[in-house]
């Protein structure tokens, strides 16, 4: 791998782990009032758009760093739904 391919690892993984601290709250709290549920479904539309878009284009970092944030990302989106 070269160097810009390590930068994307490392800007995707930093972006991922933001979303941790959210979640394990959310599961924690089980409270989802702060949270918009429009920017999540947006976020994870985007996500998955990103995803294929990797796919296609056999981006490593983008696939990788974006299935990841999905699956941090997608359970608050449910708990959102769940406890709104």
């Amino acid at each position: 791998m070269n160097s810009i391919t390590w930068i994307g690892l490392l800007a995707g993984t930093l972006t991922t782990i933001s979303f941790f601290p959210q979640m394990l709250k959310t599961w924690k709290t089980r409270s989802t009032k702060d949270i918009s549920l429009e920017m999540f479904l947006l976020f994870c539309s985007g996500l998955l758009l990103w995803i294929i878009y990797g796919l296609f284009m056999r981006d490593i970092p983008v696939i990788m760093t974006n299935v990841a944030t999905f699956i941090l990302a997608f359970p608050i989106l449910i708990l959102k739904l769940k406890y709104k």
